[in-house]
């Protein structure tokens, strides 16, 4: 989950992020913070990253409860922003908080899969699924639609101050559930390494 801010002319480098695995000793989730093991930031997977200069101006704010349909609070706008810029690619990012009730998250093993997973059913047999209660600190990336770069149209992690983090799929109480966000649109979009061969599933 980074929250890193660079260095600057006058402030030194500050990693906040933390970073999610799984308890050997019971299987639960293990949060740690990033910076009491690593002293720099890496990626050995993927990564959807947003970057701002961290300077005041206006950002939207979107207050949500009581889901009433099938998806999740991240897939809501990208599809509002969807339908509104039709063919036109619009980014997003910023953070949310889970105020009330409980999501549906995973986290991944410490050890890759020794074996290519080829379908979404044994993705999700490799992952480790879990519930976890509000509030919950989330770091989403979204974007409307795919220019063709090969993107993953949204992914979002979290953390909390209770000792629970991953990547957040959906709420699982419906009836109960807050959410409160505030995002920035994006100016520039970089891809970085896209693959030569790819695939659909994984995605969620």
């Amino acid at each position: 989950m980074p929250v890193v801010q660079t260095e600057s002319e006058h402030n030194p480098p500050v990693n906040r992020s933390y970073f999610a695995r799984i308890s050997p000793d019971d299987g639960g989730c293990l949060l740690e913070k990033y910076s009491e093991k690593y002293h720099g930031f890496g990626c050995a997977l993927l990564a959807n990253l947003f970057a701002s200069e961290g300077q005041p101006g206006k950002v939207i704010e979107v207050k949500a409860k009581r889901r009433t349909g099938q998806l999740n609070f991240v897939t809501c706008m990208r599809q509002a922003l969807e339908n509104h810029y039709e063919n036109k690619p619009v980014g997003m990012g910023g953070t949310f908080l889970v105020q009330k009730g409980k999501v549906k998250a995973h986290i991944m093993p410490a050890e890759f899969s020794s074996c290519p997973l080829d379908s979404d059913e044994q993705v999700n047999k490799w992952l480790h699924f879990y519930e976890m209660k509000a509030p919950l600190v989330c770091l989403p990336v979204f974007v409307s639609r795919d220019p063709g770069l090969d993107l993953r149209l949204e992914h979002t992690h979290f953390f909390s101050h209770h000792g629970e983090g991953g990547h957040y799929h959906c709420d699982i109480t419906p009836d109960t559930v807050e959410y409160i966000g505030y995002f920035s649109p994006a100016q520039l979009l970089y891809r970085i390494d896209q693959p030569k061969e790819t695939h659909s599933f994984g995605r969620d």
